[in-house]
């Protein structure tokens, strides 16, 4: 689809319609499209100066750093910036690597964590799958998913058990002295939007402390308001060791990611260079626009505000629609970060298309909502509901209205199965 405009909330196709913008993109225009203070300190930092060595300092990086480190939970007050998420990612284990002295990295499936060599290895969803060498020293193990467990469980209380007891019998085969990183979405993103069960993160910090694992916090998606918090993270009072972050840092305006680094990590490299430098790292128009993001975040209340679409809105208006909609096998999510994933039997929970696939029905919905002037989010067989968070209440309930009708059309499937059956 061509885009020729775009402002707040909405983009403009090349045909000149009108699309409420519900995937903000790839889930990173936290701030929507456009915003006149973005731009202009953009406009005013390209006018003093576009570019710069990342060995020199400037003012748009340094207060870059001063903005997300007065942000981020317990002593990781250092940040190490990057282009964006998946070369985040990487060095967050090359640094883990280098601190421990270890090789290996554990990893969630049903997962994403970048498309670059290692970052698209230490994935754990189907986009690993041409890439999977089995070369990179990466493990993966079983998300707590409350919703398809995969250790049967009947409760929230039994999932975070039993996961995390899947979790320390893998270190302990593994050879926890192998162990360098834990990387772990907070709350995984295009893997399904599943918020960890109670207890389950505050679990993976014991064990990740009791074996000297560090622990890595992906919060490229979740992070910066998301959910309703600066860091999903603070939802659950968990402090990591490294957390990397990107998208939503300055709303994809300008590339740039980055890794927020703890004292005893940062200790390591005090002294000893870390080699890992990159030729736009701190790049000042990056840095420019996430000061003006960040600032404008706070100014005008759009944590908060996120907090409430989700509590107030979204949530309410997703659970009534999976009361009525028999294609809805379950509704989850925080802030402005919501999961529909659809089934054509609530009772098997058969997909309405296969994981890592897409179905002729999947497309019908994706169809439908866009003829309602709907620019959706959807991976598998969910539909995500993932507006800027600044998005206005009016909007928000226009969208989630044009999602109620086109469930209607996922609702036909589940009727023909029946039928059929």
């Amino acid at each position: 689809m061509t885009v020729i405009d775009a402002e707040g909330s909405y983009v403009w196709d090349g045909e000149g319609r009108k699309l409420l913008d519900m995937s903000s993109q790839l889930v990173n225009t936290n701030i929507g499209h456009q915003h006149p203070a973005v731009v202009a300190a953009i406009q005013e930092q390209a006018g003093r100066l576009c570019t710069i060595a990342p060995q020199h300092v400037n003012d748009a990086r340094s207060e870059a750093a001063r903005l997300i480190t007065e942000r981020t939970p317990g002593d990781l007050d250092h940040v190490f910036f990057t282009n964006g998420g998946a070369d985040a990612n990487e060095h967050a284990i090359r640094m883990a690597r280098l601190h421990t002295g270890r090789t290996k990295v554990l990893s969630a499936y049903r997962s994403y964590h970048g498309g670059t060599q290692l970052a698209v290895n230490v994935t754990g969803d189907p986009r690993r799958f041409a890439n999977d060498y089995s070369a990179e020293g990466i493990v993966h193990f079983m998300p707590a998913y409350p919703y398809r467990s995969y250790f049967n469980s009947t409760s929230e209380t039994e999932e975070t058990q039993r996961a995390l007891a899947h979790l320390e019998d893998l270190i302990t085969l593994e050879g926890p002295g192998n162990i360098a990183a834990l990387v772990l979405e907070t709350v995984p993103g295009t893997a399904g939007i599943y918020a960890p069960p109670a207890g389950y993160l505050a679990g993976v910090r014991e064990l990740t402390a009791k074996y000297g694992i560090v622990f890595i916090a992906d919060e490229v998606m979740a992070g910066f308001g998301r959910t309703g918090r600066w860091f999903a993270l603070d939802h659950w009072d968990v402090t990591p060791d490294l957390i990397t972050f990107a998208k939503g840092v300055n709303s994809g305006y300008v590339p740039l990611g980055g890794v927020a680094i703890s004292e005893a990590i940062f200790e390591t490299f005090r002294d000893r260079a870390y080699p890992g430098g990159l030729t736009y790292s701190g790049h000042p128009l990056a840095c420019a626009a996430a000061v003006a993001t960040i600032t404008a975040m706070e100014d005008e209340g759009m944590i908060a505000n996120a907090d409430r679409l989700g509590e107030d809105i979204i949530g309410p208006a997703l659970r009534e629609m999976a009361h009525r909609h028999p294609s809805v096998g379950d509704v989850r999510g925080l802030g402005c970060f919501w999961a529909i994933e659809l089934v054509k039997d609530r009772t098997t929970k058969e997909p309405l298309a296969a994981y890592g696939g897409s179905s002729p029905e999947m497309n019908e919905v994706i169809a439908a909502l866009k003829a309602e002037g709907v620019l959706p989010f959807a991976n598998f067989n969910r539909i995500h509901v993932v507006p800027p968070l600044n998005t206005p209440d009016e909007d928000v309930r226009f969208g989630l209205a044009a999602l109620d009708r086109a469930l209607d059309v996922a609702d036909r499937h589940v009727t023909e199965q029946i039928r059929h059956a």
